[in-house]
């Protein structure tokens, strides 16, 4: 019965507790969030940055869709990051929370999420596999500290959910 219960939390968390964590963040202007988010990408692509791997995304706009948070954005690049909320992007990516999480942590490979349906890519095929290349380039081990201690601890408790969710009691 308590095992049951416990299969039963993990998967509520699972389901309800990306949009729960989206909530608050519906309070935060959007300006504020774009500035958060080019520091962190600055400062998480400072050697792409350096080696001047990002100039095919100079004057292009790549979308991130998080279905499950309701949270879209816009990213590009031309000396540093740039984040708008809307506007035409030659690229879509979505994809739920908790992919794109085992993605950024490592655990999850993005062509084994795309072709299971769990990450959708669309419009420029060409500028999405550049994006992916890019993204598969980030060595986990240069990330800021406390980027990689966050990304591993939540990844660490998704993947403790997923397996008390899925797990056979009898």
């Amino acid at each position: 019965m308590q095992k049951n219960l416990m299969a039963t939390l993990a998967q509520q968390l699972l389901q309800h507790g990306p949009v729960m964590a989206a909530k608050p963040l519906t309070l935060v202007p959007f300006s504020f969030k774009a500035r958060i988010l080019e520091k962190l990408l600055n400062q998480l692509m400072a050697t792409q940055i350096e080696d001047e791997e990002l100039e095919f995304l100079s004057e292009r706009w790549v979308e991130i869709n998080i279905t499950d948070m309701q949270l879209s954005f816009q990213v590009s690049f031309d000396k540093q990051f740039m984040i708008r909320e809307m506007g035409n992007a030659e690229v879509i990516f979505s994809g739920e929370t908790k992919e794109l999480l085992l993605i950024a942590a490592g655990k999850e490979d993005p062509d084994t999420l795309f072709f299971q349906r769990k990450l959708s890519i669309e419009g420029d095929t060409e500028l999405g596999l550049e994006v992916k290349n890019l993204l598969l380039s980030i060595e986990f081990d240069t990330m800021p500290v406390f980027m990689r201690q966050s990304i591993t601890q939540a990844a660490s408790m998704l993947t403790q959910l997923q397996r008390q969710a899925n797990m056979p009691w009898a």
